[in-house]
């Protein structure tokens, strides 16, 4: 009995150890799960999305050499007591107003600073729309109606396939994914995991198999198509979506801060919605938009590719909002009136005809109540009237 009980303390011993090693060994991967999991909780979500490089792993986007582009203060406008009220309701956290290339509005909430890189989220999908606008403009992507299958072969015999580029870009890939953030088994938190714990983005879409209608025919907002793009644009190019986004947008840009992106466990930015950057950067990419792909004293965006991207393309039903190549158009809206737009508040409105953009960081665990995202562009457009 005494042999069998010393026995028995040694394996209790050697299954300490071994859980003690094996927590030791994916202490990392633990503590980026826990990350995810705590992430929105409404005590840390401020504080979260202006350091998400201290829970996930990270790739820097260089800035490059060149000076920062000027981004001069114009006249003070002075908020009416609407927008100072939206401020406060959605946990805004930075707002960037810019009238004709100048600051006229710069705040900052809830303890956050100009120097904050904050989370875009899926505002993040509109760098990407333009980075293959330009690859686009260069021959490297041949055409938006080639299958993506052509650059991207692990997705054959998958949902993808069948799909082009242009479906994709239009969020009419027909491919089922659950993207409901509230439900931990959904495919949009299966797909935090992923990332959290080293997993490949690659493989999670290749895996995808189950699609709700044909290529084309249907919208549906479906997060996991713009990580499809960075495949094309990845197997198109053989490059890294964090070297090509700082050739040929962020360093021409002249931006003040150098962006970084959340990867996965082999160092794949996660385009969906992992770019992080200053609040007034997000505002010098509105401005480039809104001076139709020109910034910085040089055309970085071909014009035609802004004008198409922003235009809303995609097979929506009529009175919703409008889409185009990963940019969103709200409903009614006049020429050159359209949004980059991201989960919890993230916002860059242009207004062209104003002269008006918009850049917006937030907090916002209530995003998806009734009637917040129409107010959002409500508050946009009084802005812009009111500095029309």
């Amino acid at each position: 009995m005494r042999t069998f009980g010393k026995w028995l303390g040694r394996l209790l011993l050697a299954a300490v150890l071994a859980i003690v090693v094996i927590g030791l060994w994916k202490r990392e991967e633990i503590g980026r799960l826990l990350a995810v999991n705590s992430l929105f909780a409404q005590d840390r979500i401020v504080e979260n999305f202006s350091n998400m490089d201290a829970a996930f792993l990270t790739v820097a986007v260089p800035r490059g050499d060149g000076p920062t582009t000027e981004l001069p203060y114009g006249p003070d406008f002075q908020l009416s007591a609407d927008v100072t009220d939206w401020i406060g309701a959605r946990d805004v956290t930075g707002l960037v107003i810019l009238k004709d290339g100048q600051i006229v509005h710069e705040s900052y909430h809830k303890g956050t600073t100009p120097q904050d890189k904050r989370i875009s989220w899926s505002v993040a999908k509109s760098y990407l729309s333009a980075l293959i606008g330009v690859l686009l403009d260069k021959g490297a992507i041949a055409s938006l109606d080639d299958p993506v299958v052509q650059y991207a072969p692990a997705l054959r015999g998958g949902a993808y396939d069948g799909a082009t580029v242009r479906n994709v870009l239009n969020m009419a890939s027909g491919v089922t994914f659950d993207e409901d953030y509230l439900d931990k088994s959904s495919d949009i938190n299966r797909m935090g995991r992923v990332l959290a714990l080293g997993g490949e983005m690659d493989d999670f879409a290749a895996d995808l198999d189950v699609t709700f209608a044909a290529p084309g025919a249907q919208w549906k907002y479906v997060s996991i198509d713009t990580h499809v793009l960075s495949m094309v644009v990845r197997g198109a190019t053989g490059r890294s979506i964090a070297e090509l986004m700082s050739e040929k947008i962020v360093a021409p840009m002249g931006l003040e801060y150098a962006p970084y992106y959340l990867t996965d466990g082999v160092g794949t930015a996660f385009v969906l919605g992992g770019l992080n950057l200053t609040t007034r950067d997000y505002a010098r990419m509105g401005q480039m938009f809104l001076q139709n792909g020109r910034y910085n004293g040089q055309q970085i965006v071909p014009a035609e590719w802004v004008a198409a991207s922003t235009a809303p393309s995609a097979p929506t039903q009529p009175g919703e909002i409008g889409y185009g190549y990963q940019w969103w158009i709200p409903v009614n809206a006049e020429p050159g009136e359209f949004m980059a737009r991201g989960v919890y508040g993230q916002y860059i409105y242009i207004n062209r005809a104003a002269g008006v953009v918009v850049a917006v960081n937030a907090a916002d665990r209530k995003f998806r109540e009734a009637g917040v995202s129409a107010q959002n562009v409500e508050i946009f457009r009084s802005i812009a009237t009111q500095l029309r």
